[in-house]
């Protein structure tokens, strides 16, 4: 095995579900870099059971690269895994299978490989890395991250999110808000439908609004062809409500998410929505219907990356990956906007393929740890140099 597969080797048997403490993974990621003479500092959680990781390799001086990953994967209750999604399985076929082998610890494992060469480095310009935790969940820890960062590391750093891309530089996503939506109404007989108000049938009023309102931005022309769902997506996920079939239900309650393109917002998105249920609670309440409709958010809204910004970054990358690289785009969340929105270069760029992300059988093809590894060692190169004075 090569270095960075035993480095995944060890990541992999972490189970840091986002459910579960990343404090382990974190202690031995402080040991490891502390045998080469690098410090790290945690940023922890509010509730002091996760906690993000800081380091800095080379001079403390302008511009630079943070190399950042999540921890944290997602669940394998339930997944028809072949082997123990917790120990690493060569599968003889060139890829290396467990959880989180791809979406994201390859990308944290190759970073890791590379240190022993990054601190021999004439460095001009530092390698920082930066680990959170609950991405999967919401990125919930990334903003303390990258406040810190910035506050306390640097402002000219560019950054390279590892998320899985095939190795290809992505430089927009989608933005993501995830949201439960509760109405209450009357119970009644269901023989006495007038005595009553359905959550339920108000519910599916307000789940057929969702839908219309994405087919309404389509036709406004809100649409960026370069994702390959062009639209802002709305999409209801999960419902429940109701007790018997001859009792109109009190109360129905749906979960659901708004992932808009860059150039939407969610506040702009979701006005038509709350607007919607205001407007359907008067034209009920009018009828002499009883109903309360209320909507929670579940994560604070992770923003979208937009295509802009990042003609530094964007070349620090295309220099040291093969000719005929092409941008992209991308539906599904990261960080990457989170670390734009403090006005940070930002892209993303990392080993393996989306498609195999939150699967049972996750793997990462041997290929691709080889490609990133070979990116980040001919990318260190250029950061002997001093930081262009523009980039200050």
């Amino acid at each position: 095995m090569s270095d960075a597969e035993r480095l995944l080797a060890k990541l992999v048997a972490f189970d840091t579900t986002s459910s579960e403490s990343n404090l382990a993974l974190v202690g031995y990621v402080e040991d490891y870099l502390a045998s080469y003479g690098v410090e790290a500092e945690r940023v922890m959680s509010p509730c002091g059971q996760k906690a993000n990781l800081i380091a800095r390799i080379g001079p403390e001086a302008p511009g630079g690269v943070m190399l950042s990953g999540h921890t944290d994967v997602v669940p394998v209750a339930g997944q028809p895994w072949s082997s123990d999604p917790f120990t690493l399985r060569d599968g003889g076929d060139g890829r290396l299978y467990g959880r989180g082998t791809c979406d994201m610890k390859g990308f944290l494992a190759c970073v890791l490989a590379n240190v022993p060469e990054w601190v021999k480095a004439p460095l001009k310009q530092p390698i920082y890395l930066g680990f959170s935790y609950d991405e999967e969940i919401g990125c919930v820890g990334a903003p303390s991250l990258i406040e810190r960062f910035y506050t306390h590391y640097s402002t000219t750093a560019h950054v390279i999110v590892g998320e899985p891309t095939s190795m290809q530089p992505v430089v927009a996503q989608k933005g993501a808000t995830n949201l439960r939506t509760t109405v209450v109404g009357r119970e009644a007989h269901s023989s006495q439908v007038n005595q009553g108000t359905s959550a339920i049938h108000v519910a599916a009023r307000l789940v057929t609004f969702i839908e219309d309102t994405m087919a309404a931005l389509v036709e406004e022309g809100r649409v960026d062809e370069a994702f390959n769902v062009p639209h802002t997506s709305l999409h209801v996920g999960k419902i429940k409500g109701g007790t018997a079939i001859n009792i109109m239900a009190r109360e129905c309650q749906f979960e659901w998410e708004i992932r808009h393109l860059p150039t939407d917002t969610f506040d702009e998105i979701y006005a038509r929505f709350d607007a919607f249920c205001k407007q359907l609670s008067a034209e009920l309440q009018a009828k002499g219907k009883a109903v309360e409709i209320t909507t929670e958010p579940l994560n604070v809204t992770v923003p979208g990356l937009a295509d802009r910004d990042n003609d530094r970054v964007l070349r620090l990358a295309k220099d040291h990956l093969p000719a005929g690289c092409c941008d992209h785009a991308v539906a599904y969340a990261t960080e990457a906007g989170q670390f734009q929105g403090q006005g940070l270069q930002t892209l993303i760029l990392g080993p393996g393929s989306i498609a195999q992300a939150h699967q049972p059988d996750e793997y990462v093809e041997r290929r691709q740890l080889e490609d990133c590894l070979v990116f980040l060692t001919d990318m260190s190169v250029a950061l002997e140099q001093p930081a262009e004075r523009h980039g200050e």
